[in-house]
């Protein structure tokens, strides 16, 4: 689907809600909503359930929950706003937050 700037971000030992985080931009809301859908129905087709989908009406950010792997396919500007790898690349105690 054209995807652009995949990154996978290995979760497994700072968070207990999933094991991967893959991020990916899409250059349209109509693109990101065309990828998020055609995800959702490759893993159905592999007997997978999304837990979750979010923010598909708008489709700036669609967020994907399949358990261990969150997809977040985002416009790019919407990516840089929040800066997910950076926020991810962090040591868990400066994400939350505490001092040590």
């Amino acid at each position: 689907m054209k995807g652009q700037d995949i990154e996978t971000i290995d979760l497994t030992d700072r968070n207990a809600f999933a094991d991967y985080l893959v991020i990916i931009s899409g250059t349209s809301t109509r693109q990101v909503k065309a990828m998020a859908d055609k995800l959702v129905e490759r893993v159905k087709a592999e007997g997978i359930r999304p837990l979750g989908i979010e923010g598909e009406r708008e489709g700036e950010w669609v967020l994907v929950d399949l358990a261990d792997v969150v997809v977040h396919v985002m416009l790019p500007q919407t990516r840089a706003f929040y800066n997910l790898e950076k926020l991810w690349s962090m040591p868990p105690e400066t994400r939350s937050g505490a001092q040590s």
